[in-house]
């Protein structure tokens, strides 16, 4: 099987291929470059890399949000372009268990955090096994605060990883109770490879879409959609 795997979650950019349980090629970038500049020649790299042309892969996975809502809608319009021009399958990958897989075989919980600001982060718990995971808590946007508390009533060891444990290693460190590692360099953040992965385990389960069906998991509504209804509520008491 041969999964094409896009992760434009974040501000990582990524594009993977794997062929039959091997990871073929990877190429991810941390540039702050936009995602609309570099999502598609990466695509093109991994391809031409991996010798594996797109009509012959099976499935393309995408890690499908939360995440930034700039981010998701170019992988999303990506995907959706290249599966209908393809004929091929959707694997929507939550990305905060994409995130998770990476560190698949880790002892106790996994805690991906992705900062969502507003002093908040979009996260999950799971339990990660080499061939399955486990979701203990849903991905959902909270305080960072909301989530530590809960980390803290598993009484369990924990390994924290994303951009939102940077933002708020502060706070983090400062929760006595905890017992958690931060995932190392080569594993704390976003990565096509892990999508394609899981995307496979999941292709097999049959969670997967058409090109027309797939939409973007946004879990709240954008900067701008929570200011356009800020601007209304003042003008409608203003006319009170």
């Amino acid at each position: 099987m041969k999964i094409l795997g896009i992760d434009s979650s974040g501000t990582v950019a990524s594009a993977a291929m794997t062929a039959d349980g091997v990871l073929v090629a990877e190429f991810t970038v941390n540039n702050k470059l936009t995602h609309s500049q570099t999502l598609l020649p990466m695509i093109d790299q991994v391809v031409q890399m991996s010798g594996i042309t797109l009509k012959e892969v099976d499935a393309i996975a995408v890690a499908a949000g939360p995440g930034s809502f700039t981010g998701l809608r170019i992988g999303a319009s990506t995907v959706k372009g290249l599966g209908l021009a393809l004929e091929k399958p959707i694997v929507p990958v939550p990305t905060l268990e994409g995130m998770a897989y990476r560190l698949a075989g880790s002892p106790g919980l996994v805690c991906p955090m992705m900062d969502a600001r507003r002093n908040q982060v979009y996260t999950g718990i799971y339990r990660v096994a080499p061939n399955c995971i486990e979701i203990v808590a849903e991905q959902k946007a909270v305080g960072i605060e909301e989530i530590l508390e809960e980390l803290a009533e598993y009484q369990e060891s924990v390994m924290l990883l994303g951009d939102g444990v940077t933002t708020y290693q502060e706070t983090i460190s400062q929760v006595a109770d905890l017992d958690f590692q931060v995932a190392p360099l080569h594993l704390c953040r976003q990565s096509a490879a892990s999508v394609a992965a899981l995307g496979e385990i999941y292709y097999q389960q049959g969670k997967i879409q058409t090109a027309e069906e797939h939409h973007p998991i946004y879990l709240r509504k954008s900067q701008a959609e929570r200011e356009r209804e800020e601007r209304l509520q003042r003008e409608d008491s203003e006319f009170k």
